[in-house]
């Protein structure tokens, strides 16, 4: 992607949510970064797209990192708020990592294991997102509400599809997240944030796509999202043997 480009889709909301955080630090009397080290740390997210990642690597960080709250197979827990992130576009994995680094997404515990002690390097991030990029999705994600699903459709090929695909499956340039197959608990959730304004890296024409959409639009158009299946679903059975002996039974508390 051009300079220019990605500074208005990824280097501009995180300068935002980085302005915002230094404004707050000020506020408590606490110390604050300087802008050059802020923009060294934004920096390293372009370069973690356009480095060649160590899969190997990213599955030592994910186990360090990732596995408790979304699984040895990275399908997440529906219901509980920890989302599918298996399948999902490394790119779009890297810029989500960033914003949490950056603060422009709300929530402390991906804050804190994007935070350079548990992601130091730029490497570290391309490497992590390329190995939850190979994982295979789950076919059992948590599905909305099969009445509404004729209706829902409707409204993603009107709304949705010019940007996150016919199918749900997002654009890796332009850092558009893969949506299909995501538990729809979790996409409500995020649907909720994004029109409220608490995910503050959300594009302003999504925004102002979804506010005023009611109640049953919203449940509709998210039922349908969560019933397009990806083409890269695990097979029945399937369990991932890089973390054979990691204890399945147990769920992180579930995010409130």
């Amino acid at each position: 992607m051009h300079r220019k480009a990605l500074q208005r889709s990824y280097i501009r909301p995180l300068m935002q949510g980085a302005i915002g955080i230094l404004s707050g630090l000020s506020v408590f009397g606490l110390s604050q970064p300087s802008f050059a080290e802020d923009e060294k740390r934004l920096f390293e997210f372009e370069e973690a797209i356009k480095l060649t990642p160590d899969v190997d690597n990213g599955k030592r960080l994910y186990k360090a990192s990732c596995i408790t709250c979304h699984g040895p197979e990275g399908w997440g827990v529906p219901g509980s708020g920890y989302p599918q992130i298996a399948g999902q576009l490394k790119n779009v994995v890297i810029k989500q990592l960033a914003d949490f680094r950056a603060g422009n997404r709300d929530n402390p515990i991906m804050r804190a294991f994007s935070s350079r002690n548990s992601l130091g390097s730029a490497q570290a991030i391309a490497d992590v997102a390329a190995y939850v990029a190979s994982m295979p999705m789950t076919p059992h994600n948590e599905q909305g509400f099969p009445l509404r699903l004729q209706e829902g459709k409707v409204i993603y090929d009107k709304l949705c599809a010019d940007c996150h695909g016919e199918q749900g499956e997002g654009d890796p340039k332009e850092h558009v997240p893969r949506i299909q197959g995501q538990h729809y608990s979790y996409l409500s959730r995020q649907f909720n944030w994004i029109r409220n304004g608490r995910r503050r890296n959300s594009d302003e024409k999504m925004v102002k796509q979804i506010k005023n959409f009611t109640p049953p639009e919203q449940v509709a158009v998210l039922s349908y999202v969560a019933s397009l299946k990806p083409k890269n679903v695990a097979p029945p059975g399937w369990r991932n043997r890089d973390f054979h002996t990691f204890d399945r039974s147990w769920r992180p508390m579930k995010i409130r």
